[in-house]
């Protein structure tokens, strides 16, 4: 049994791969079902080893050089008799040469299904474990899934679930279904050789063979080994006190105070001023007078008091002249809106990087640089750089773009969904979006995490601090930059399968991330986990005024996962006494356009009540009155027996409807704890997503499509799913 000294030797003494029979050993250990063989040095000795084995067999050239064999014609398969294990052996000696440092003879393995397995060290997020289906077409068809080290039994399990392929590991063409416990073992025992050999850097199984019986096999690896590790250079985290300082601050500076409307010493300014920011505000320029009907001050030492918090927009050139001042007036808090840093090239990255040492000294913690500003909602404070203003909530949004951020916070305004604070997080020099996590876990208005990101400062901690909260309050991300590209060629299938892409979604599936791919997609997330509470399963029920929507809701249903359960048939009977003979009697449930209004309110009861479906997503009732109110328009204009007082007592009585509607929607769902999805008919610039009902807790929500509702009901199944799989007691409650 090979040991960690022989291993450290081997690779300073000959190599960085290990070989066929040291691979072979270390697998052994760690539960990773092997073939048996016997190395050989020459043609003679093969034929000998063969016929000891028993044929068929295997012939593979071997040695600390030859890391593609079957490229090179150095693995021969299915060797039937002596003669062709001569000429074999023959032909590998011929290719390999001086490489060549002997030939493995292995007992041939029947079996027509081939996955890889391997472990990968990836710079930013540490050992990752992949599977996959193998063979030839590994890296052509790119069927992998990934998750970091170290792995759970659940972990495994999902990675074998994960792959377009997994129907192979069934009973298929007669043959057996892949034993999964010896699956699960090797990814295991991949997971426990990663943080047990730091050294070992790549560890490639391809083909793990699945034979007739459902036995898996490792037929040939690769383990590469390396002395070298590569050392980041993280930030420190960052106390979530300290971080919270700057969404509650009292007396703000504002250090580069403008009286031109544009600038940002003036857009800043105002907007917490007019937003109705109840502290002590301070401009702060040296030509001194008055701006915003506040007095300026022509240096931070002739601010009278304490400041807790000090905006800054002054040049680039002139922050670091800002540290001593500010560490004479004991302010400890920097929003640094001014760019020219880091974004701007090396001349940046070194201002920026003596910026953050001289803070760092003096005890000043720094946002930003290259920020769009804060916002906290409920201290009435907008400091940011485009006026919009949302309403107190619940849900915290960090976006490492400020564009983007502030036109999600647009979009929540326009919307009525609640915020629970914003932060542009910008070059995060001395802030990095892991440590908004942790501050995030914390605190106790924050009830969903909403974040917009680029990149990550330090994987690894941002997996271990997203799996933490993740299990508290939900969070919802939308990544930009996903491209393939930007990995380097590797030794191995597992390197070379191996993207940003995949390891970044990998570490979303495994903390509990729920990823979307646009930006409204945010939005409508936030909406659903701040007003709804958590479906406890997938089983959709549909209720639409009009079949055609049902249908297009039924497909989307099936696109996303989701399933439409037949109607129980306690269900048909008591709805075949509200609804008209011809109606569907199935899920969808149709209306058939009925105009009682109390009709969709019984329906949705009925089909809340029942438990055959987990929540229930209803079509067209809201937002008829928009199409009345054009109606009336019409019918005043066309037919004189009708009068205006008419027309619109109808459109307030339907109003009042909606209204009522959507109370009992808020009613139904805190009797039965299932989320109602609505779609409305119609939406103009009055409508919202959410609704508040005094004394809810649950709001009504209501989106524009169909598709919109049936993805944020999708995404909230898969974070119930992760709450399941950790079997952990969340203080998310809907």
């Amino acid at each position: 049994m090979k040991t960690d000294q022989q291993l450290d030797r081997t690779k300073s003494t000959r190599s960085n791969a290990l070989s066929e029979l040291e691979s072979e050993r270390l697998f052994q250990q760690y539960d990773i079902p092997v073939i048996d063989g016997v190395i050989v040095a020459n043609k003679d000795e093969a034929v000998l080893a063969a016929l000891d084995i028993g044929f068929p067999v295997v012939l593979k050239g071997v040695g600390p050089t030859l890391l593609h064999k079957t490229e090179r014609g150095l693995v021969h398969l299915n060797l039937a008799n002596p003669q062709t294990v001569n000429e074999a052996a023959l032909a590998i000696i011929s290719e390999a040469k001086e490489e060549l440092e002997g030939i493995l003879v292995q007992p041939q393995i029947q079996g027509k299904r081939e996955f890889v397995a391997g472990l990968f060290q990836d710079a930013q997020f540490g050992p990752v474990i992949m599977f996959g289906l193998g063979g030839i077409f590994a890296e052509a068809l790119s069927d992998v899934s990934f998750r970091l080290a170290p792995l759970n039994e659940i972990d495994a399990l999902e990675m074998l679930d994960d792959i377009e392929a997994k129907e192979l590991l069934e009973n298929f063409r007669g043959e057996d279904a892949a034993n999964r416990d010896q699956l699960v073992k090797t990814l295991l025992g991949l997971s426990r050789i990663s943080t047990e050999h730091p050294n070992i850097t790549e560890i490639d199984i391809n083909p793990l063979v699945i034979t007739a019986k459902g036995e898996v096999c490792a037929v040939d690896a690769l383990v590469m080994t390396s002395t070298k590790t590569r050392e980041m250079d993280f930030l420190p985290p960052v106390d979530p006190a300290d971080l919270g300082y700057f969404f509650h601050p009292k007396p703000i500076a504002f250090v580069g105070a403008s009286a031109q409307m544009g600038k940002w010493g003036h857009i800043l300014l105002t907007a917490t001023i007019s937003g109705g920011f109840a502290g002590d505000i301070y401009p702060v320029n040296p030509k001194g007078g008055t701006i915003a009907g506040h007095k300026v001050y022509r240096s931070i030492s002739e601010i009278p008091g304490k400041v807790d918090l000090a905006v800054v927009t002054i040049p680039a050139s002139q922050v670091l002249d800002l540290i001593p001042q500010f560490e004479e007036k004991r302010i400890r808090n920097m929003l640094l809106i001014t760019s020219g840093f880091g974004e701007t090239g090396l001349t940046g990255k070194k201002l920026e990087r003596d910026l953050v040492k001289k803070a760092r000294k003096a005890g000043i913690l720094v946002l930003g640089p290259n920020t769009m500003g804060i916002c906290n909602p409920h201290i009435d404070l907008y400091c940011t750089g485009v006026n919009v203003r949302p309403r107190p909530g619940s849900t915290a949004v960090v976006a490492q773009s400020g564009n983007m951020g502030t036109q999600l916070l647009a979009f929540a305004e326009q919307q009525g969904i609640g915020i629970r604070g914003f932060c542009g997080s910008g070059n995060e020099a001395m802030i990095a979006i892991e440590d908004y996590l942790d501050a995030f876990e914390t605190d106790d208005l924050t009830r969903i995490v909403m974040l917009y990101i680029e990149s990550v400062k330090n994987g690894r901690r941002f997996y271990e601090s997203a799996l933490r909260v993740g299990k508290k309050k939900p969070i919802v991300l939308l990544k930009g930059g996903q491209s393939r590209a930007g990995n380097e060629a590797a030794a191995s299938h597992t390197g070379a399968l191996t993207t940003d892409t995949n390891i970044f979604n990998a570490v979303c599936r495994q903390a509990g991330i729920v990823k979307v791919e646009q930006p409204m997609d945010l939005l409508d997330l936030s909406a659903s986990f701040s007003s709804l509470p958590l479906p406890k399963g997938k089983r959709a029920a549909v209720m639409t005024l009009g079949g055609g929507w049902g249908v297009v809701t039924a497909d989307l249903c099936s696109a996303y996962g989701l399933e439409l359960p037949e109607l129980a048939p306690e269900i048909i009977k008591r709805l075949d006494t509200l609804l008209p003979p011809y109606w569907s009697r199935s899920n969808p449930v149709d209306l058939v356009g009925e105009p009682d209004n109390k009709l969709p309110m019984i329906v949705l009861e009925e089909l809340l009540k029942w438990e055959g479906c987990d929540a229930v997503i209803n079509l067209g009732i809201l937002g008829r009155k928009i199409m009345l109110k054009s109606l009336g328009e019409s019918v005043l204009k066309a037919d004189p027996a009708y009068s205006q007082e008419f027309i619109e007592s109808v459109n307030r009585n339907f109003s009042k409807f909606e209204e009522r509607y959507i109370a009992h929607i808020v009613d139904l769902m805190e009797k039965y704890n299932k989320p109602v999805f609505g779609v409305s008919l119609m939406k103009d610039n009055n409508d919202y997503t959410v609704y508040r009902v005094e004394n809810h807790h649950f709001k009504g929500v209501f989106f524009e499509t169909p598709e919109r509702a049936v993805k944020a009901f999708a995404k909230m199944v898969e974070y119930h799913r992760f709450l399941t799989r950790n079997r952990t007691s969340s203080i998310y409650t809907g």
